[in-house]
């Protein structure tokens, strides 16, 4: 991610509405949500809703597609992954002792399953 992009999305970011509209899309992904869904569930004017929306499009956080007669938008969680490792790529000089607990209280957010990195067990292996 290049220093404009970022600052992109982090201008995106820098307002309340946009921000939870963030936060709330993350919180659906996979799936996404319809626009006046996301409206509804933040209590803004669809219409307001909708300039927040494309403030968040243009910056490369948020993507749209038409399912039907909904416009369904999602978290794009490639671009928070890139700026999250713009904000982290030099932290702290390199010094891991003093990024360790930045990174732990990361890590919570998205625990490691041991059970999607371990072979499944075979049917005669099975008790």
């Amino acid at each position: 991610m290049e220093s404009l992009q970022a600052i992109d999305a982090l201008a995106a970011l820098a307002q309340p509405t946009r921000l939870e509209c963030f936060r709330l899309l993350v919180r659906h992904e996979p799936d996404g949500m319809a626009a006046g869904d996301v409206a509804r569930e933040l209590g803004v004017p669809q219409n307001t809703m909708s300039a927040h929306l494309a403030v968040l499009t243009r910056a490369g956080l948020a993507r749209s597609e038409r399912r039907s007669r909904s416009i369904i938008y999602r978290a794009d969680l490639g671009r928070l992954r890139a700026l999250t490792l713009f904000l982290l790529k030099d932290c702290c000089g390199g010094r891991a002792e003093l990024c360790g607990p930045l990174l732990a209280e990361l890590a919570p957010c998205c625990p490691a399953d041991d059970a999607r990195t371990e072979k499944p067990q075979r049917e005669k292996d099975m008790p």
